[in-house]
């Protein structure tokens, strides 16, 4: 095949694909994003001390891009994911277990609190926010244990649920989350630096929203809970039930010397994709940073655009690369390994059925698709044939929900390691 007047190869295809992922990736790290911020916020108010507080799989590197380019006293506590700290000096790191939370959560999230302890109007907490924070932000309201929000996260993550849906469920029954963190903190003043990963950009969606204010309620997490049946513990019903685990709203006034600022999303990292695959000669359509919905439902809906590109030349024009973000879902149902980005891959490619010149690429940011420390896979023309020969049955991976073992027997994964960001999954179609 030819583009950009020249020989295009499937290996070349893959290299670009990667390519795009890669900067996607680079142009959301922390290093890149805070440091132009932080003169603007003026940390912290005359005489008040800096405290750093934080969530997710990206806090540890926000915490380090904080303490590099701060030459003030600073202190505090931030807690990342097993594997993706970050060396400070000043401010602590804590790992802890994702998806799922752990002790190590539970016992890093109280000492938070902690540090709330004797804080003034002088006082600035900076707190770093990003995906991840609702699992590793680890605090059961009363009557629940770790136990419990351990059965809760289990249940959400196997329903298909969406990650606003989810989030829903987990504030209202969290210590920490839908505002609490921040109304703790009062009356220091508190700004949130988010780097996001969820469609929307919504903050009180990202990491639950510790710091910011919940507009919803015990009854919308309740209705929540019966749409997809969820089997929760008797203890969390109860809460939900009883509206014990009401949140705060963005009207508390502890909440009025609190901010917001978004420092990366989705789109920034689809845009910076989107150059290079113009500068190698591609026309590039972004189309959406909030694409949700069933992995492999949204897989047919992209092949069958996909094809009628490359038959049709429509409604794009090839040579050309289709981007998108967002979060799709998985419902469980058999007992593979998961993973929703690989999902969609796989029936992006039984649905193209090989068609000729499409090549895809699905990974999540953060560089673990699902439980696996794999961030996602590419595919090709031949990719259903090359697993045929290899023994794998791509239907039957697809029916058990085991993408991951499919992908891995045909040496297509995408394997970054801890990528120390988080802006959602990227997803690449190219068509030649």
């Amino acid at each position: 095949m030819t583009t950009a007047g020249r020989s295009f190869t499937s290996a070349q295809a893959g290299d670009l694909l990667r390519r795009l992922f890669a900067t996607a990736v680079g142009a959301a790290q922390p290093a890149l994003a805070i440091p132009p911020l932080l003169p603007a916020l003026s940390l912290p108010r005359q005489g008040g001390r800096l405290v750093v507080v934080g969530a997710g799989k990206a806090s540890a590197a926000m915490a380090k891009a904080v303490e590099d380019h701060w030459d003030g006293p600073l202190s505090g506590l931030v807690i990342t994911r097993y594997g993706y700290a970050e060396p400070c000096q000043r401010i602590e790191i804590v790992e802890a277990a994702h998806p799922v939370p752990d002790q190590a959560g539970l016992e890093a999230t109280q000492r938070l609190f902690r540090l709330a302890e004797g804080l003034s109007e002088q006082d600035t907490v900076l707190c770093l926010i990003s995906g991840g924070g609702s699992a590793l932000l680890a605090a059961p309201l009363p009557g629940l244990t770790l136990a419990d929000k351990q059965q809760v996260n289990q249940a959400l993550l196997t329903s298909g649920a969406t990650i606003s849906e989810m989030n829903v469920v987990r504030r209202h029954l969290s210590a920490v989350k839908g505002g609490r963190l921040a109304a703790a903190f009062y009356p220091a003043r508190v700004v949130t630096l988010v780097l996001s990963d969820v469609p929307g950009d919504n903050p009180v969606d990202i990491a639950s929203g510790p710091t910011i204010g919940d507009p919803t309620t015990c009854a919308d997490a309740l209705a929540i809970v019966r749409r997809y049946g969820l089997d929760l513990p008797a203890a969390a019903l109860d809460i939900l039930t009883s509206g014990a685990g009401e949140s705060v709203k963005p009207d508390d006034p502890r909440l009025q010397r609190a901010e917001t600022h978004l420092i990366a999303t989705p789109l920034m990292a689809l845009e910076a994709a989107a150059a290079v695959g113009r500068e190698a000669g591609f026309a590039v359509h972004i189309l959406g940073d909030a694409l949700e919905g069933e992995a492999r439902d949204v897989g047919k809906v992209m092949a069958g655009l996909a094809r009628h590109v490359a038959r049709h030349q429509q409604p794009f024009t090839a040579p050309c690369i289709l981007l998108s973000g967002g979060e799709t879902t998985v419902t469980v149902r058999g007992n593979g390994r998961g993973g929703r980005n690989v999902e969609f891959l796989l029936s992006l490619a039984i649905t193209l059925a090989g068609e000729a010149g499409v090549y895809g690429l699905a990974a999540d940011t953060d560089g673990v698709d699902g439980r696996e420390e794999v961030a996602g896979a590419v595919i090709t023309p031949d990719t259903l044939d090359r697993a045929l020969a290899a023994g794998v049955r791509p239907l039957e991976a697809l029916d058990s929900n085991d993408a991951h073992s499919f992908f891995a027997a045909i040496g297509d994964q995408v394997i970054t390691g801890p990528t120390r960001t988080n802006v959602n999954d990227f997803r690449a179609i190219l068509v030649v």
